[in-house]
């Protein structure tokens, strides 16, 4: 309880686990908050994007990732996906007494990493220790801030009748690697979380259908809940083909098992985008030749038929709605 306690102890640890990670210049002056230059951030565009999330998985470990990089890749594709380029981000953490520091080096080290990679600097935070029990382990928060260059307006209230629908590959794998990783599923094949920062396929996306309507992260409640987001918003229906719709065998097998249905699993690598019907065969080229975009299909179109509701063609040659989900299938998966 010391190390969250404001003294010594707890600057050790902020020294030792986090600054020596994030280590950046603007962290580095160790103030109450990261200080910008204006004249820098104009560089990028003319809006700033601000984004905040927090992170609970469980277990804080799975395959293909921890809660350390699914709290810096999520962060960053809440930014990418309204069109900004992502600059900074802010980390709080609360930590359960008892947690292992080695177990906290090891989070940071994995944040500070994907940060660097994705070209984003961690440039403040927060600390807090609380009693056994009142937390699990470790929950973090993170803030992003972006620029939003010039020109470019994407929403969910944009989406217009014919525009085709894309997503960038596999569904449903984060879902499925928790719920594996919890030892409830034994599955004879490893399923990987897909965890990933989206924000350079979505500049692909860009420059290749610049008349791009939306774009949003398939996150909790998968992509059935973004879709069925975009139809309420834009009152327009949304036509998806069930044979189109890229999915794993494993993930069919066990969510047929197990009653799920993949459409509403969690995913933190994945985007849904609607793109005017002229451009979606050069949005689909430009995402399959992105390493992150490989399986990407256009699974569906929006329609003038039927506002607000999502619709599945089924394999079968009949029709279902895909409603919002009620409830969650899977707890504390991100």
């Amino acid at each position: 309880m010391a190390h969250g306690g404001g003294g010594k102890a707890m600057r050790d640890l902020i020294d030792d686990v986090f600054v020596s990670a994030f280590d950046n210049d603007l962290l580095s002056t160790m103030e109450d908050q990261a200080r910008f230059n204006l004249s820098d951030l104009a560089l990028h565009g003319d809006r700033l994007a601000m984004t905040t999330d927090s992170y609970v998985v469980h277990p804080l470990r799975f395959p293909g990732g921890d809660i350390g990089k699914l709290a810096v890749c999520g962060t960053i594709n809440d930014l990418a996906v309204g069109g900004a380029k992502p600059l900074y981000l802010s980390c709080a953490v609360i930590i359960e007494e008892g947690l292992e520091v080695d177990t906290l080096r090891e989070i940071a080290r994995s944040m500070a990493q994907t940060a660097r990679l994705a070209g984003v600097s961690i440039v403040t935070g927060d600390t807090k220790v609380v009693d056994r029990g009142a937390c699990d382990k470790l929950f973090i928060n993170t803030t992003g801030i972006g620029v939003i260059r010039e020109g470019l307006n994407l929403g969910a209230d944009r989406v217009r009748p014919g525009d085709a629908i894309l997503v960038n590959g596999l569904l449903g794998d984060h879902g499925a690697a928790i719920l594996n990783a919890r030892g409830e599923l034994m599955l004879s094949t490893p399923i990987e979380s897909d965890c990933a920062a989206l924000h350079k396929l979505v500049d692909t996306l860009l420059a290749a259908a610049p008349g791009t309507r939306f774009i949003r992260d398939a996150t909790r409640g998968g992509i059935a809940t973004v879709l069925n987001e975009v139809a309420e918003a834009s009152q327009v229906g949304i036509l998806i083909h069930e044979d189109r719709t890229p999915l794993r065998q494993e993930m069919r097998g066990f969510c047929e098992i197990l009653g799920l249905d993949p459409l509403y699993l969690a995913n933190e690598g994945k985007i849904a985008c609607a793109v005017p019907q002229n451009e979606a065969d050069a949005a689909l080229t430009a995402m399959r030749n992105h390493p992150l975009g490989r399986d990407s299909a256009i699974i569906g179109q929006a329609t003038d038929g039927r506002p607000g509701r999502v619709v599945m063609q089924t394999v079968f040659g009949g029709r279902r709605i895909v409603d919002m989900i009620m409830g969650e299938q899977l707890p504390r998966i991100c």
